[in-house]
């Protein structure tokens, strides 16, 4: 049977780099898995992981959960995709407007990246402007529109191919409201602000607080668009997202991965005088809508079936609350692990994520230059390390849960942690 090298042999042969995903690249090859179920997932030569990955944090009720899959493979024989309206983008929309307090109106997407490139020409529309205030190191898809200022403390796009004309739209500033309120009195062009809602990177640097209440209230002032992007958060941090947890509600909110029962897709939501101008109701000149957006697999029937399924099991907030505290066992015992090997390190993290920082013991003074600074080589050692012995990672030694995540599973990955810890302070990896 073919084995993790051969695989790796044939991708390198058809595929730049060998993968389909920058991130999912790994030297000297990467694991090629054949079979998923709740919190585990197995590899081509039969080796099992305990994952917090999750799909990219999509997964958040668990791989294969049965109700998603009965409703996907049941929607699959009775109407797969034929490019119509369906009843179930109807329950879906409505299942997003009555869980997210920003969502008046709902659009449908073909991914996240598609909904924040969406929510973007909406808030230009909108404010009739055409620049774009980020905030450092945060993250909005691989568009070209909003990638500047996505690798911290650069005020370059981290890829090639870029346009500086595109980049010259996008204003970058640090998560400091006296500061963001300077930009955009200098600069009247500014009439869209992005805000990642967790902070930089699904909360890897948090935001600081009060951050959310007070760009809300910067932004009700100057009559900026204020868009929340809640595609990790969304579902995750509760059933309408941060933005229901913490009371503050933006214009425009961009959602994916969790809402749509992690399936392919997306979604923009927000304000009905915003979101009226995709309508070809109001057509000016009786052919298209102020604001035109297409999609061929938007809400796509597939997708839509497992989503309403997933709303309907996320809505009371069990899976939510089951998640956090499996983060917060998962946190607690990282930290135990590194107090046990005497290393200076911190497992950290908002509602189901743990984040790993090394170099200190508090996330007081946390920036997102101060993160990426983590060596690389530490980086590779830890998560190679885990992956050796069966415990998988998102990148950047982070890491989320979900409803398949028990007790037990979380102990058995804190002892695999601890192994690897020992191991790579014996190796003089870490001091």
């Amino acid at each position: 049977m073919p084995n993790n090298v051969d695989f790796a042999k044939r991708a390198r042969a058809v595929m730049p780099g060998g993968v389909s995903h920058e991130l999912r690249y790994r030297t000297p090859h990467p694991s090629y898995f054949i079979r998923a179920s709740g919190a585990e997932k197995w590899d081509v030569e039969g080796k099992r992981y305990i994952d917090f990955k999750l799909g990219a944090a999509s997964q958040i009720l668990g791989y294969a959960h049965p109700d998603i899959a009965e409703a996907v493979s049941r929607q699959m024989t009775e109407m797969p995709y034929t490019g119509d309206c369906h009843p179930l983008e109807v329950e879906w929309a409505e299942w997003l407007c009555r869980l997210f307090p920003s969502a008046e109106c709902v659009r449908f997407t073909g991914s996240g990246t598609e909904a924040t490139m969406l929510a973007l020409r909406l808030g230009r529309a909108h404010s009739g402007r055409d620049k774009v205030l980020r905030i450092d190191g945060h993250f909005h898809g691989w568009h070209d529109m909003l990638l500047k200022g996505s690798k911290p403390d650069a005020n370059t796009p981290p890829s090639l191919g870029i346009p500086q004309v595109i980049s010259d739209l996008v204003v970058v500033a640090p998560p400091n409201i006296n500061s963001i309120a300077e930009i955009l009195e200098r600069d009247p062009g500014i009439g869209t602000i992005f805000v990642e809602a967790s902070g930089a990177n699904y909360g890897s640097v948090p935001l600081p607080k009060g951050f959310l209440p007070a760009i809300r209230a910067l932004t009700n002032d100057t009559g900026h668009v204020l868009i929340f992007d809640e595609v990790i958060t969304g579902l995750r941090w509760s059933p309408g997202g941060r933005q229901a947890r913490d009371n503050v509600v933006p214009d425009l909110t961009t959602l994916a991965k969790v809402v749509t029962g992690g399936l392919p897709g997306g979604a923009v939501c927000g304000k009905a005088e915003i979101m009226e101008l995709l309508s070809p109701a109001n057509s000016r000149d009786g052919l298209a809508p102020p604001v035109s957006h297409k999609g061929t697999f938007n809400a796509a029937p597939m997708v839509a079936a497992g989503a309403v399924k997933a709303m309907e099991i996320l809505s009371t907030g069990d899976v939510q609350r089951h998640a956090d505290a499996m983060a917060a066992r998962l946190r607690n015992g990282f930290n135990a692990a590194f107090a046990r090997n005497d290393v200076q390190a911190l497992a950290y993290g908002d509602s189901s994520t743990c984040h790993l920082y090394f170099g200190r013991r508090s996330i007081e003074g946390l920036d997102a230059a101060t993160i990426r600074r983590t060596p690389p080589a530490l980086i590779k050692a830890l998560r190679d390390g885990l992956l050796d012995r069966g415990v998988d990672f998102m990148s950047f030694t982070s890491c989320v849960t979900g409803l398949p995540h028990t007790p037990a599973l979380i102990d058995e990955a804190v002892s695999i942690f601890d192994d690897t810890l020992a191991v790579l302070t014996g190796d003089g990896v870490l001091q």
